[in-house]
C-alpha cells in the first residue's frame, strides 16, 4: 500500500462517515448512499494518481473502510460499486478521445478553421492543459493524467448524486398507472419511497391504504400519520390482522432495504408475513425501491433476514422472569422475501420482474467490484 493510499484511508471525511455508520447515526439507505457519494467526491477531488488503476485502488480502499464500519447498510457498498463503474466508463471514453487526438494533426481546411477559434472550447484553460493529451504514468508530469481527468470524474460522480436526489420522484412518476380508484392497498412499516409513491398516486386516484403497525418498532404509526395528513384514507391495523384482512386487499406495496441478485429482497420485519398472506390470496405484491438498493450478493438471506438483530427486550421484557429464561427471543430488523413472492419491482428506471434483477445488476456494476 503506497503512501497516497494511507493518506486517503486517513482522510478526515472518510473516518467521520465510518464513525457515523458504526454508531448508526446515519439513518436510512438513501441517506447512507448520499453521504457515501459526497465523501467519495472529496476523496477523488484530492487524490493524486498517474493511472486509472491507482484511482480505483484508492476508491476501493475507501469503500472497504466504510463497508466494514457498517456491513448491514448495503447501499454504501452499492454506491461505491456504481461510482467505480461510472469512473471506468468515463476514463475509458476520455483516454480514447485523447489517444485519437494526435491523429487529427493532419492539416485540413476544417482544422485550419478550428484553429482560429480555440477560446470557444478552452476559455480559462491554460494552453498547456488545453492541448495536452491524457497520458498514463507520464514520468515528466505525474499529475497531468489526474489533472486532465478529474473534471470528467466529477461529472461521473455527479450523475450518481443526481440519481439519488431524484429517486423518490422518479419511482413515483408512474404511480397513477399502478394504483386505481377505490382500491385497497396494504403496506407495512414506514418506507419513504412507498410514502412518496402513494402520495403521488393520490393526486389522481381516491383509494384506501391499510398500514400494519410493524411491531415492535411501530414505524407503521408514522406512515399512517403521514398518509392521513396528505388526505389519503388510511387505517392502522396490528400485524396479527394482516392475514384476516388480505381477502379485501387489492395490492400489497412494500419497500426494500436491499434487493438481491436472485430477485429476492431484504425488507422490514413483517414483510414476509404480508407477502406470504398475499400469495395465499393471489394478491399482487409490488416493491418500490431505487436501483441504488440493487446489491450483487446472494448470501444475505437467513431464517432471520440479514441477521441484523435488535434488542430482544422490546419483544419480551426481562421482567417476565422464568419465561425469559426458557426461551430464545429474537428481534430481527428485516425479513428475507424470496423472488417467487414478488410480482414486480418499481424503480427509478422503470418496472422490472424479479427475473430481470440479475441483468440490471450486470449493467449497473462491474464484476470486478462484487467484492470490494
Amino acid at each position: 500500500m503506497g503512501p497516497e493510499l494511507h493518506t486517503i484511508h486517513g482522510h478526515r471525511a472518510v473516518e467521520t462517515l465510518a464513525a457515523k455508520l458504526r454508531r448508526r447515526q446515519v439513518v436510512g439507505s438513501r441517506e447512507a448512499a448520499l453521504e457515501t457519494v459526497l465523501v467519495l467526491r472529496q476523496v477523488v477531488s484530492k487524490a493524486r494518481f498517474s493511472n486509472i488503476q491507482q484511482l480505483i485502488a484508492v476508491i476501493r480502499g475507501v469503500g472497504r473502510r466504510l463497508v466494514e464500519a457498517q456491513p448491514k447498510e448495503h447501499t454504501v457498498g452499492n454506491t461505491v460499486r456504481r461510482i467505480l463503474h461510472n469512473i471506468r466508463e468515463e476514463a475509458s471514453s476520455a483516454t480514447k478521445v485523447s489517444a485519437a487526438a494526435p491523429a487529427r494533426n493532419v492539416y485540413t481546411i476544417s482544422k485550419f478553421v478550428l484553429q482560429g477559434q480555440p477560446r470557444k472550447h478552452n476559455a480559462g484553460v491554460p494552453k498547456s492543459e488545453a492541448t495536452a493529451t491524457l497520458t498514463e504514468d507520464d514520468p515528466n508530469d505525474p499529475d497531468s493524467f489526474a489533472r486532465g481527468l478529474k473534471p470528467v470524474l466529477m461529472e461521473a460522480i455527479q450523475d450518481v448524486l443526481d440519481e439519488l436526489e431524484t429517486v423518490y420522484d422518479n419511482v413515483s412518476k408512474n404511480a397513477k398507472d399502478h394504483i386505481h380508484s377505490d382500491e385497497i392497498i396494504l403496506t407495512i412499516g414506514h418506507s419513504k419511497t412507498v410514502e412518496a409513491f402513494l402520495k403521488s398516486a393520490a393526486h389522481y386516484r381516491n383509494y384506501t391504504v391499510i398500514v400494519a403497525e410493524t411491531a415492535p418498532s411501530y414505524s407503521g404509526h408514522d406512515m399512517a400519520r403521514s398518509l392521513s395528513s396528505a388526505g389519503i384514507s388510511t387505517f392502522l391495523v396490528p400485524d396479527s390482522s394482516i392475514f384476516a384482512i388480505m381477502s379485501r386487499v387489492n395490492k400489497v406495496i412494500l419497500g426494500a432495504h436491499a434487493i438481491l441478485a436472485n430477485g429476492g429482497l431484504v425488507a422490514v420485519a413483517g414483510s414476509l408475513l404480508a407477502a406470504t398472506a398475499a400469495q395465499a390470496h393471489s394478491t399482487p405484491v409490488v416493491v418500490c425501491a431505487g436501483q441504488f438498493k440493487l446489491t450483487p450478493l446472494w448470501n444475505l438471506y437467513h431464517d432471520y433476514g440479514a441477521l441484523d438483530l435488535g434488542d430482544p427486550s422490546s419483544v419480551l421484557g426481562f421482567e417476565e422472569g422464568k419465561l425469559v429464561e426458557r426461551v430464545d427471543v429474537v428481534n430481527p430488523y428485516y425479513d428475507y422475501v424470496s423472488p417467487e413472492l414478488v410480482d414486480v419491482f418499481i424503480t427509478n428506471d422503470g418496472d422490472h420482474p424479479p427475473s430481470s434483477v440479475y441483468r440490471l445488476i450486470k449493467e449497473t456494476y462491474d464484476d470486478d467490484d462484487n467484492e470490494l
